[in-house]
């Protein structure tokens, strides 16, 4: 096939609404007000040969904007460029925007454009993504995390446990990290009671206790045989988590909020956790993405990646060991297309690229977009 080059990139911010407002343990401690939206940056890029490939990044809460008005500011240098490049195009990008840094809200702009890139990469090979990095599996375990929050009372959250294992799903993962202990351990008491000894079930304080509670608490925890404690401390206390790795029997799982491939090295170089949870739109992109694969197998660590399944199924499907993946039903309504789960995993879409295209609905709630070369 001749060379090609991209024709155009169109930016879009879209604002998905949340049907429930969500409460994790930062509203119970007063640090954030219950989430009733997720802002999105979509890619969507074309080449002169008529290819096409679609990425996304995501904030919760602050920031949406701001990825949107950095984005607008690198894009244009994408025109003309050879798609194929995708390592000199990342490096490209992190250039134009050098004067604001390698990690946080930058980053995670260019992670819309690098997904969109590797997206139409695949597209071009007719192939789905997983296949053209090089997959291990078909298909990867999958937990459900969206039925969990703490907005949700025992008794629902039972019923959506049951509900997600009867669609397949593998496991079942709740918050903790309530003001108050007693509670968080009578939930999962009764999750565990519900759904029994054989389903994996995981908890996540989402950074809200100090190191003594932390500890107190995962030794509390033992008794329910949890795959992992996710978040105890806070995500930027290193040696905290390293601790709590080498005492509790429970693994620790950390990472989601980390927004470089160098905060995760530090993690990885400290022992900090038992399974890394990066997500490649905070990190940067599918490129940055991969590097940590390589650094989290090299240490031997479990690997779990954080939300937008739709992306991260792919990479997760390319890890050597076993993964879990995060199914998150929130997203739905952006795309045409459904992931499909059974007897526990999510399976790998035969479709080429990502496997998703933005459906009317996303359209309808875009707030602003920029269009740059030949729309």
């Amino acid at each position: 096939m001749p060379a090609d080059s991209i024709r155009s990139v169109k930016l879009s911010s879209v604002i998905l609404p949340l049907k429930t407002a969500i409460s994790d343990a930062k509203v119970f401690t007063g640090r954030q007000k219950p989430m009733t939206e997720v802002a999105f940056l979509f890619s969507e890029i074309t080449t002169e040969q008529g290819i096409y490939g679609v990425g996304f990044s995501y904030s919760k809460r602050a920031g949406g904007p701001a990825q949107f008005a950095h984005a607008k500011e690198v894009a244009e240098i994408l025109i003309g460029e050879d798609p194929n490049d995708i390592a000199r195009l990342n490096v490209k990008l992190q250039w134009a925007g050098a004067s604001v840094g390698r990690s946080g809200l930058a980053t995670q702009a260019l992670a819309a454009v690098d997904v969109a890139l590797w997206d139409l990469k695949a597209k071009r090979a007719d192939l789905p993504l997983a296949k053209l990095l090089g997959a291990h599996r078909d298909s990867v375990r999958t937990y459900n995390t969206s039925g969990g929050f703490l907005n949700a009372s025992l008794e629902e959250v039972k019923e959506r446990a049951s509900q997600s294992i009867e669609e397949g799903i593998g496991g079942i993962k709740i918050k903790v990290g309530l003001p108050d202990n007693s509670e968080d351990l009578r939930r999962v008491r009764g999750i565990r009671e519900h759904i029994g000894d054989q389903v994996p079930l995981m908890v996540d304080a989402n950074q809200q206790w100090d190191r003594a509670i932390a500890l107190r608490m995962g030794r509390r925890l033992e008794e329910f045989d949890l795959v992992w404690i996710e978040e105890p401390l806070d995500a930027y206390d290193m040696e905290g988590h390293a601790r709590l790795t080498r005492t509790l029997d429970t693994p620790i799982a950390t990472g989601e909020m980390l927004s470089s491939v160098a905060e995760h090295q530090r993690l990885i170089d400290g022992e900090a956790c038992d399974i890394i949870q990066p997500d490649a739109p905070r990190v940067g992109g599918i490129t940055q993405f991969m590097r940590l694969l390589t650094l989290a197998d090299q240490k031997g660590l479990d690997l779990a990646p954080h939300f937008a399944m739709e992306i991260h199924l792919h990479l997760a499907a390319c890890y050597p060991r076993e993964p879990w993946v995060e199914h998150f039903d929130w997203l739905n309504p952006l795309f045409n297309e459904r992931l499909e789960t059974q007897d526990g995993r999510m399976l790998i879409p035969d479709r080429p690229g990502l496997g998703i295209t933005m459906s009317g609905q996303a359209r309808d709630w875009t707030v602003a977009s920029a269009v740059y070369g030949k729309d």
